[in-house]
């Protein structure tokens, strides 16, 4: 897993590391939701917490690095928009119990015990009727050059998606290709899974 000291260096360049538009398949699930509370594990510069806030959510989000923080806070200002951004580790970080409308894992990949961690809290997190949202690269992904995780125990099957997150009903779980367009780290065809799930 990259230290936050990794993640300090990449996000310390000018340009946005994953562009400053969110998440193609994150947007276009969220436009189908209600705005209410938005949670944001490793969410890196802010690109999708941004989009989120310009919608009307109300926006937590965290991440390892500083330096995201200061990215965030800066796209956030040219948005004019507000984010509550911690610095935190999303094994540390407080989940809580039933919180929130929406939860959106965005190329959150860690390794399997906390994988497994941090999916579990993630499903407490959320509200009856709440929404998870997750796209990760597969392991398909090591035959791309578009970003992701060297170490094929950090990227996910749907399987194993469908296992995690058994306690919510799965409206949406499938691995497909891709092409991306994320800023300069996310470039190209990439191998994908997308997950959709709803708490009962």
């Amino acid at each position: 897993m990259m230290s936050a000291e990794f993640w300090n260096q990449r996000y310390a360049e000018t340009a946005f590391a994953y562009g400053e538009e969110p998440n193609a398949f994150f947007a276009e699930q969220l436009m189908r939701l209600t705005p209410g509370q938005l949670l944001l594990p490793a969410e890196g510069e802010g690109r999708n917490a941004v989009f989120a806030a310009r919608q009307g959510w109300q926006v937590t989000a965290f991440d390892l690095s500083a330096t995201a923080k200061e990215k965030c806070t800066q796209l956030a200002a040219k948005h004019q928009v507000a984010v509550h951004f911690e610095i935190d580790d999303a094994a540390l970080f407080l989940y809580g119990e039933e919180k929130y409308d929406a939860i959106a894992l965005v190329f959150a990949h860690f390794p399997p015990e906390l994988r497994w961690q941090v999916h579990q809290q993630a499903a407490a997190a959320l509200k009856p009727g709440g929404i998870l949202i997750l796209e990760a690269f597969t392991p398909a992904q090591l035959h791309y050059n578009s970003g992701g995780p060297k170490e094929i125990s950090m990227l996910y099957t749907a399987s194993t998606l469908r296992q995690d997150f058994h306690p919510l009903q799965v409206q949406y779980c499938e691995e497909v290709l891709t092409t991306l367009d994320e800023g300069p780290y996310h470039q190209g065809m990439a191998a994908v899974v997308r997950l959709v799930a709803k708490k009962p």
